[in-house]
């Protein structure tokens, strides 16, 4: 026996989710959405679907209200929270519609209210933990009032500390100090992001641990007393306090530590009667020391890589709990079988900052769930809109192994493998990040990529090699498309012999270096002559598909063709990084050379917002006199606030 209808308070891949599940449980499901999201992925999968309120998530995916009424109208028996709605929970208004649901038979898929209370508030959970013998970091342990008090806690504590919402989560509202500038400036940002992302802008500061690991615990309880935890995941690869790649298990953690990880956690959801799944996060440094750090009252964005090792399905386990049904597992049935690892995909230019936000419409989108033991849990289509209006995340890759090496082969493939087009993405980084010596030896910390990339993300770095191979495959992909348009329109742009093995000289520009290439032909593949050295290329030229197979010398790339024109300029995603080639006929390459350089454009007068967002504050106006690095304006991008600052001295 179970639920009737559910209603996903959500969007995204998470609602798509729990729909998966729902189906699968003979559950009916109710959509909500926001106007914007009228066609989306969540809205068609439902039974149901109500449109909410505008795009705004304080209009439609918080509008409580708006939630309530749905709720009524729809006779829905359960209802799946979103994580905002969980991080808000101290609102009288929230607390009180969902107690008055509550008595009306409504049951929520979740813990109840006072362990969500409990958790949801930084501050009181520290307390909670210390009280259930959980290892806490030193802090500042109530509300900080203003940023003259943020400067004395701080004072005390010692610098470095860490400010943040105490109602927050998702790395919103979070800002590390190193001293008393820094600590004011925090303090404003982080209470205006807890503001607008929570509707609670306290804030907690305590001590920052340098160069930590983040390991998480996953926890399981119900309504009978019963707990278990779920083994851990190792979420120490972050930009801006959010993560990025996961994976479960750790390979940081001896059986030792995770079993006192794991009791602890357990510790604290007994400590608040916790009936769900939750999350228990840790701080863990070089000597397996760890300290809490939260606990997220919700289902994480990571849960599939513990899905993954213990066979159980957290939605399920979840619903069946809040019917009122004991665990089905005792703690000696949880396994680690294999090993996971989970890929945030975004909307986001990887070469700014490690990613800030790109929007526009998904023109071509292909996952790779053809290759084996692949997972790609999203919520978004061919031809949907990533917006400013939520967060930029497109899906969630999730690959699985016996063992951690053949894991992390399997998810360099799917990152080769995935085709995105219409917006800036983050597979560069991604890819690169999961073949770095470090993160193959496990050698990682919340510091990896500033520590990897000290002056910011710039791509794959080509070897010699590389670069040949490179120029090899553009080249023959060149020639081939060429020979194509001679069969189907008599129009070749180069000069092709009627022999039965032809040769052609051309010249590709990668960067700024132009390089000769001999291109020939025999019945089944290239010979390219790059170098002096030369290289056998084979493929399947399928010119009409988004992904190209070519083995160049025995060695096999999965090559994307993201772009092409009339004048030989190409785009080709090779090793995950997107490189811009020009081919030129031996003619052409030789008139190149007359071609007047471009000059950069000097940009240091204009303030150019690196990403979309809202102007929330003007710090200055026309006819004031600035200084170089001085604050102009702050623009709030999917829930993250950014400073733009001025380039040099000047006036406005």
């Amino acid at each position: 026996q179970t639920f009737e209808k559910l209603l996903i308070a959500n969007r995204g891949e998470i609602a798509c989710r729990v729909i998966k599940t729902c189906k699968k449980m003979g559950i009916k499901t109710v959509a909500i959405h926001s106007d914007v999201d009228a066609n989306a992925v969540h809205v068609k999968m439902a039974d149901e679907a109500v449109c909410v309120g505008p795009a705004p998530t304080s209009k439609s995916y918080l509008n409580m209200d708006a939630i309530m009424e749905v709720i009524k109208e729809t006779r829905a028996q359960a209802v799946s929270l979103n994580e905002s709605i969980c991080c808000s929970f101290l609102s009288p208004k929230i607390m009180s519609s969902l107690s008055l649901q509550a008595s009306e038979g409504v049951t929520f898929i979740g813990p109840d209210t006072h362990a969500i209370q409990a958790m949801g508030d930084k501050i009181e959970s520290k307390l909670l933990a210390k009280n259930a013998k959980v290892n806490t970091i030193p802090g500042f342990d109530g509300v900080v009032k203003d940023a003259d008090e943020a400067v004395r806690i701080a004072r005390e504590i010692g610098y470095p500390v860490m400010i943040k919402a105490s109602a927050g989560g998702g790395g919103k509202g979070m800002r590390i100090a190193w001293d008393d500038e820094e600590t004011r400036e925090g303090f404003r940002f982080s209470s205006q992001e807890a503001a607008s992302s929570f509707g609670d802008d306290r804030l907690l500061i305590e001590k920052f641990i340098d160069n930590p690991r983040h390991i998480e615990i996953q926890v399981l309880a119900d309504k009978h007393g019963n707990a278990l935890w779920l083994n851990e995941r190792e979420c120490s690869i972050q930009r801006r306090n959010q993560k990025v790649v996961e994976e479960a298990p750790s390979t940081f953690l001896d059986p030792e530590t995770r079993r006192a990880m794991g009791e602890q956690a357990v510790a604290l959801a007994k400590a608040v009667k916790y009936s769900s799944a939750g999350t228990v996060e840790f701080l863990v440094d070089s000597k397996k020391n760890f300290y809490f750090l939260e606990m997220n009252t919700r289902l994480q964005v990571e849960h599939p890589v513990t899905e993954c090792i213990t066979g159980l399905d957290l939605v399920q386990e979840m619903i069946r709990v809040a019917k009122g049904y004991p665990l089905r597992h005792k703690q000696a049935d949880i396994p680690i079988n294999g090993w996971a690892v989970e890929c945030r995909v975004y909307a986001e230019d990887p070469y700014k900052s490690f990613g800030l936000p790109s929007i526009g419409k998904l023109s071509q989108y292909q996952e790779p769930l053809h290759l084996p033991s692949v997972r790609v849990d999203s919520g978004i289509q061919q031809g949907s809109d990533i917006s400013i209006y939520y967060d930029p995340m497109i899906s969630k890759l999730i690959t699985y192994g016996s063992n951690r090496a053949e894991a992390l082969k399997r998810m360099e493939e799917a990152l080769d493998n995935y085709v995105i087009r219409g917006v800036a993405h983050n597979i560069s980084l991604l890819r690169e990040v999961i073949i770095h010596p470090r993160f193959v030896q496990g050698d990682i910390s919340t510091k990896f990529l500033p520590e990897v990339y000290p002056d910011g993300f710039k791509g794959h770095r080509l070897t010699d090699l590389e670069r040949r191979e490179l120029l090899a495959t553009a080249a023959s992909l060149y020639v081939a498309e060429q020979l194509r348009s001679q069969r189907f329109l008599g129009t070749p742009r180069i000069p092709v012999a009627k022999s039965k093995r032809s040769s052609w000289e051309l010249s590709v520009r990668l960067g700024d270096g132009i390089y000769p290439v001999v291109v020939s032909k025999d019945d089944s593949s290239f010979s390219v002559e790059v170098d002096g050295m030369k290289l056998n290329v084979t493929g399947e030229w399928n010119l009409a598909s988004p992904l190209l197979s070519v083995t160049i010398d025995g060695t096999q790339r999965t090559v994307q063709r993201i772009s092409r024109n009339a004048s030989g300029d190409t785009s080709i995603q090779f090793l995950g990084t997107v490189y811009k080639l020009q081919i030129l006929t031996k003619a052409a390459a030789e008139l190149s050379k007359y071609m007047p350089e471009k000059t950069a454009e000097d940009t240091s007068s204009i303030l150019r917002s690196p990403m979309p967002g809202a102007v929330v504050a003007v710090s200055v106006k026309p006819g004031d006199t600035v200084s170089e690095g001085q604050e102009i304006c702050v623009i709030e991008a999917m829930k993250m606030q950014n400073s733009m600052i001025a380039a040099k001295t000047g006036k406005v």
